[in-house]
């Protein structure tokens, strides 16, 4: 594992812990996506600093959903084999740190002022955010990759070949292609089904940073505006609510429950507000 090996130098070099994994775990697949990793940047922190899903996750879930892709083409089964591998990502990941969220690994609320200052005060004493953040990158990276490289070698056969995913629905209406649509597609559910924070949300906040990235070259995309302005549009059309399961009023069992409730309509609404691109 070349890539994975240099961890902090490009953690120190890319800034986000999304970028980070994503970048590496490409590398280590033999690819290259630099404008698809550097729009993960406002996915860090937890999702634009909400403290949700930590940022190695998405970047590890985008990674995987780029491979899926690769190997199993414009078919629901790579989008099916990209939702499933990120449940295993997602398990090896919260094996580690006992959580998923951002929040319960350092320790700071990165939306209010409080959370921030004591995240500065941590920082400049110790070097707390890198040293830790590294050293978790670090420890995790290689394992994130060798997971989803078990998951994708494994036979799909078990895995529905026409499976939906409220991420990519959301980017292919915003214009994506179809190997960007099943790079989201692990987000699912709130990443793997697991009712977490909305994946429609980082598919859309992703894809418009894409956009900005084009726009804006060579500048670091983490607190990009347009990130920012979806956000708070989500915000105003859930209620504040961030959370799959409470937005949708369940959580998904399999990977057919949630095909089944986006090819019925469900978050349509949702999905059409996140799909009206804000980058212009």
């Amino acid at each position: 594992m070349k890539a994975i090996a240099d961890t902090r130098r490009v953690f120190m070099k890319k800034g986000a812990c999304s970028n980070t994994v994503f970048y590496l775990m490409n590398r280590e697949f033999g690819h290259n996506k630099l404008p698809e990793e550097s729009a993960s940047d406002p996915l860090a922190g937890g999702l634009n600093a909400t403290g949700h899903q930590c940022g190695m996750l998405w970047g590890a879930s985008m990674a995987a959903g780029a491979e899926s892709f690769r190997r199993f083409g414009q078919s629901g089964r790579a989008t099916a084999m990209a939702i499933k591998v990120t449940q295993h990502i997602m398990k090896s990941f919260i094996a580690r740190t006992r959580s998923a969220d951002c929040l319960y690994i350092i320790g700071c609320d990165l939306t209010t002022k409080t959370g921030m200052r004591k995240l500065m005060v941590k920082t400049i004493l110790g070097g707390f955010i890198y040293s830790k953040c590294f050293n978790l990158a670090k420890r995790w990276a290689p394992e994130a990759f060798e997971t989803a490289l078990e998951g994708l070698s494994t036979e799909s056969a078990d895995v529905p070949v026409n499976a939906f995913s409220c991420a990519s629905e959301t980017v292919i209406k915003m214009g994506a292609s179809t190997e960007q649509a099943t790079m989201v597609a692990g987000f699912a559910g709130g990443m793997g089904l697991s009712g977490n924070a909305c994946g429609a949300l980082a598919a859309a906040i992703w894809y418009n940073t894409l956009e900005w990235c084009k726009k804006n070259p060579g500048k670091f995309a983490y607190a990009n505006p347009v990130a920012n302005e979806l956000l708070q549009k989500f915000k105003e059309t859930t209620g504040g609510e961030m959370l799959c399961e409470k937005i949708c009023g369940r959580r998904f069992n399999t990977i057919e429950e949630h095909t089944e409730f986006i090819k019925e309509g469900g978050c349509s609404k949702l999905i059409g507000s996140l799909s009206v691109n804000s980058n212009k």
